[in-house]
Protein backbone atom coordinates (compact mmCIF):
# COMPACT_ATOMS: atom_id res chain seq x y z
CA UNK A 1 0.00 0.00 0.00
CA UNK A 2 1.31 3.17 -1.15
CA UNK A 3 0.94 5.69 1.49
CA UNK A 4 0.48 9.84 0.09
CA UNK A 5 3.08 11.87 1.75
CA UNK A 6 1.16 15.09 2.39
CA UNK A 7 3.32 18.95 2.25
CA UNK A 8 2.57 21.95 2.26
CA UNK A 9 1.98 23.12 -1.87
CA UNK A 10 4.24 25.57 -3.83
CA UNK A 11 2.14 28.19 -5.33
CA UNK A 12 2.79 30.67 -7.36
CA UNK A 13 1.55 34.65 -6.14
CA UNK A 14 -1.50 34.48 -8.61
CA UNK A 15 -2.66 31.34 -6.54
CA UNK A 16 -1.67 32.74 -3.01
CA UNK A 17 -3.69 35.85 -4.31
CA UNK A 18 -6.34 33.30 -4.22
CA UNK A 19 -5.91 31.31 -1.58
CA UNK A 20 -5.49 34.90 0.28
CA UNK A 21 -9.04 36.34 -1.22
CA UNK A 22 -11.02 32.72 0.26
CA UNK A 23 -9.63 33.28 4.00
CA UNK A 24 -10.23 36.89 3.56
CA UNK A 25 -14.04 35.58 2.46
CA UNK A 26 -14.30 32.92 4.96
CA UNK A 27 -12.73 34.64 7.80
CA UNK A 28 -10.02 31.38 8.47
CA UNK A 29 -6.92 30.43 7.89
CA UNK A 30 -6.41 27.69 5.21
CA UNK A 31 -2.89 25.63 4.02
CA UNK A 32 -2.35 24.11 1.12
CA UNK A 33 -1.36 20.54 0.64
CA UNK A 34 -0.10 18.44 -1.94
CA UNK A 35 -0.34 16.00 -3.72
CA UNK A 36 -4.33 16.87 -3.80
CA UNK A 37 -6.62 13.80 -1.99
CA UNK A 38 -9.44 13.69 -0.05
CA UNK A 39 -9.81 13.42 3.43
CA UNK A 40 -11.91 10.33 4.92
CA UNK A 41 -14.38 9.66 7.46
CA UNK A 42 -13.73 8.33 10.64
CA UNK A 43 -16.12 7.26 13.49
CA UNK A 44 -16.37 8.20 16.32
CA UNK A 45 -14.56 6.00 18.51
CA UNK A 46 -11.89 7.15 15.62
CA UNK A 47 -12.21 10.60 15.88
CA UNK A 48 -12.17 10.34 20.13
CA UNK A 49 -8.74 8.39 19.19
CA UNK A 50 -7.59 10.73 16.89
CA UNK A 51 -8.46 14.53 19.12
CA UNK A 52 -6.71 12.30 22.13
CA UNK A 53 -3.25 12.15 20.20
CA UNK A 54 -3.50 15.94 19.00
CA UNK A 55 -3.79 16.84 22.46
CA UNK A 56 -1.00 14.86 23.54
CA UNK A 57 1.28 16.09 20.60
CA UNK A 58 0.28 19.51 20.73
CA UNK A 59 -0.47 19.45 16.92
CA UNK A 60 -3.96 18.80 14.50
CA UNK A 61 -3.84 15.77 12.48
CA UNK A 62 -5.65 14.97 9.33
CA UNK A 63 -6.92 11.50 8.25
CA UNK A 64 -6.84 10.95 4.43
CA UNK A 65 -7.63 8.07 2.09
CA UNK A 66 -4.89 6.40 1.41
CA UNK A 67 -3.76 6.03 -2.17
Amino acid sequence: MKLAQLRYARLDREKMAMLHELEGKIGKWVIAVEPATSMTEITDEQLLKLKALEEELGVILLAYKMS
